[in-house]
């Protein structure tokens, strides 16, 4: 009886240090760490096409929907749409916070093209040069 509750203590140890370890590398968590502390980090599955990344910076979070297509060698990601989660909090945001989020997903697509969704794409078009 003795030994059993050992085992089942050294398990539930095991258990416990499993799911602390697991909490801290979690990425969602470091994407909520970041939003709340108004810092960049870019959170994707690479590998999954159909799944939306999500990109926070200065406190704004972000949405990205990739789109498969052809380029010469290749089937890659040729189309991003990006809109922000929540447009109230865009405030205080300039053309060149918009553009430092485009580098940064061109960094993990070098073969799309980025589309932001409005209200952004009227202000990126507005302050363009012809």
């Amino acid at each position: 009886m003795l030994l059993l509750v050992r085992f089942l203590l050294f398990a539930l140890i095991l258990f416990i240090l499993y799911r602390m370890v697991k909490y801290v590398i979690d990425p969602k968590r470091k994407l909520e760490l970041a939003h709340e502390q108004k810092r960049y980090f870019f959170l994707d599955d690479e590998n999954n096409i159909r799944k939306n990344f999500l990109v926070t910076y200065k406190g704004v979070l972000f949405e990205g929907e990739k789109y498969l297509g052809t380029t010469d060698n290749a089937f890659e990601v040729v189309s991003i749409f990006v809109w922000p989660r929540n447009t109230a909090s865009l405030k205080g945001l300039v053309r060149e916070d918009f553009l430092f989020i485009e580098r940064k997903i061109l960094d993990h697509y070098q073969n799309a093209v980025v589309d932001w969704k409005s209200p952004i794409k009227e202000f990126m078009e507005k302050d363009r040069p012809f």
